[in-house]
């Protein structure tokens, strides 16, 4: 069963001057390892994690660094979350998150849908 489903697009450009005008936003919306990505990596994982939030209907939830987006071995993006972040899907009854994220002209997507029984 379908328990939520967010999209969110990103400006690559509006994010990399954000982070560049305020240095410590990047350590509040992304973890130590997303930070090593390049800009357009960098607005996909932002895009997912709001896509996530609306997912939610409640991002009040979320924190932000308690969220990773990361890639399976083949590639496949996937959401990894911990701490209270976690618990909330849980309560939720998310069983599993599906995410798919792509970025082309400066813009970044992300969507995720959030499964349960």
């Amino acid at each position: 069963m379908i328990i939520g489903i967010g999209v969110d697009l990103c400006s690559v450009e509006r994010l990399s001057k954000s982070i560049q005008r305020t240095p410590a936003l990047a350590a509040r919306l992304f973890t130590d390892k997303e930070r090593s990505l390049k800009d357009e990596s960098l607005a996909a994982r932002f895009a997912a994690k709001e896509a996530l939030a609306k997912a939610m209907g409640d991002p009040s939830r979320l924190s932000w660094i308690e969220v990773e987006v990361d890639t399976d071995e083949l590639g496949k993006p996937m959401l990894a979350l911990s701490g209270n972040s976690a618990e909330a899907l849980a309560s939720m009854g998310v069983l599993s998150t599906h995410l798919s994220l792509s970025h082309d002209n400066g813009f970044a997507i992300a969507m995720v849908v959030l499964e349960g029984n």
